[in-house]
């Protein structure tokens, strides 16, 4: 293999990045941006459904 070849990474380490675990990880992360996108998803559905805002909705002024 010459210097100009791409390096493949290693199975191993691309697999342990898939594996749930506690704290920082690259799943935990992955799985966070997941929800917070469907979190603000339902935001605006229910924003564009009620015709109100957020916060007129949970009652505030």
């Amino acid at each position: 293999m010459s210097k100009s070849d791409p390096v493949e990474p290693d199975a191993s380490q691309s697999q342990l990045s898939d594996v749930p675990g506690f704290g920082w990880t690259t799943y935990a992360e992955r799985i966070n941006g997941r929800f917070a996108m469907v979190g603000f998803l339902a935001l605006l559905l229910l924003e564009f459904f009620t015709r109100q805002d957020f916060f007129t909705w949970l009652g505030l002024p």
